[in-house]
């Protein structure tokens, strides 16, 4: 089994910019993706960006190019997502996945799930 435990929500002002990070324990060593997900109220949960551990390869959703960065620390077992010009439309609970396998985009592809974190962004 693998935990991850999320942190660095918060409310920022629209052009804001935080940073989430997530802390994976347990068989990390069982991890190949590590991504990044958000659900805003009433909508479905989106894809938002993944890493893959062993090369960090880079992968974002096209409403977060050039804005979001993810990135990982192999040393502390933690991903982070650095989200730069914020819009109000980012508000979302934010939550972190980890994957046995090479997905990417599909929700049902990862196999631990973080509880989450909250991102709101005012206008």
């Amino acid at each position: 089994q693998v935990q991850l435990v999320e942190s660095g929500g918060g409310l920022v002002q629209a052009g804001g910019s935080l940073r989430l990070s997530c802390a994976a324990s347990g068989r990390t060593f069982s991890i190949a993706t590590m991504g990044w997900f958000r659900q805003a109220p009433g909508k479905e949960r989106d894809f938002v960006a993944a890493i893959r551990w062993s090369d960090a390869s880079t992968y974002d959703a096209d409403s977060v190019k050039g804005r979001f960065t993810i990135s990982r620390d192999n040393a502390k077992n933690t991903v982070y997502l650095q989200m730069n010009s914020l819009k109000p439309e980012d508000t979302a609970v934010y939550f972190c996945a980890a994957s046995r396998y090479l997905t990417i985009w599909r929700e049902d592809g990862y196999h631990y799930w973080g509880q989450g974190t909250q991102v709101t962004v005012s206008s």
